[in-house]
């Protein structure tokens, strides 16, 4: 399948000429990544249109400027999240959005609050905007309780924000959850506030290349 890819992607690029046409390597790479993408989305067996055009859009960006896109990305985020409380982190190319327990679950709790439900709407707003993203939710915990409990609430808690984001659009082929109990402290579980900064779920943003 892979030397199908690059023999059709060669022979197009041959015959649109644009090969020899002076465009940058990085128009060159994003039309490669397109073409490439669109027929791996086709290549699955389902023909259906929503595959065809997700499999062109997440190929397109692995030549196009990365960097500028997250950047823009970026931006968007700090002006939708302004005032909430989100740390919007720039890790790279990946952007982390760290969300405190203070406004996304009650202690023990996997329900997301309702300060937090618009916060979330605001952040698909913006991942429907960067479509050529992944999604890593990832939950965490302090170290009160059993590390099988924190294991399963992070678990739990990550899976209902990925169901909230998709609920409020955002495709569910994007969201993959992780859960890491106890075992990520940010901060010290020895005291009150530290406990209360380790409480949090993160969404890891990275680019499609």
């Amino acid at each position: 399948m892979n030397k199908l890819i690059i023999a059709t992607v060669t022979a197009s690029l041959a015959l649109t000429g644009c090969a020899n046409s002076g465009w940058s390597n990085t128009q060159k790479g994003a039309t490669i990544g397109a073409v490439a993408g669109a027929l791996i989305g086709k290549g699955t067996g389902d023909h259906d249109k929503s595959r065809y055009v997700w499999g062109a859009a997440v190929g397109a960006l692995a030549g196009a400027a990365v960097g500028n896109y997250m950047d823009q990305q970026e931006e968007e985020f700090r002006q939708e999240l302004a005032g909430s409380g989100v740390q919007v982190i720039r890790d790279g190319d990946n952007i982390r959005l760290q969300l405190p327990s203070n406004i996304t679950f009650d202690t023990n709790s996997a329900v997301i609050s309702q300060s937090f439900a618009p916060v979330l709407t605001d952040v698909g707003k913006v991942l429907q905007r960067y479509e050529k993203t992944t999604l890593v939710i990832e939950g965490h915990t302090d170290s009160t309780g059993s590390a099988e409990y924190n294991q399963r609430l992070s678990e739990n808690r990550a899976l209902a924000v990925r169901n909230q984001l998709n609920g409020n659009g955002v495709d569910s082929r994007r969201l993959t959850t992780l859960g890491f109990g106890e075992s990520q402290p940010i901060a010290s579980n020895e005291t009150a506030a530290g406990r209360t900064q380790n409480r949090r779920v993160e969404l890891r943003i990275v680019p499609n290349t």
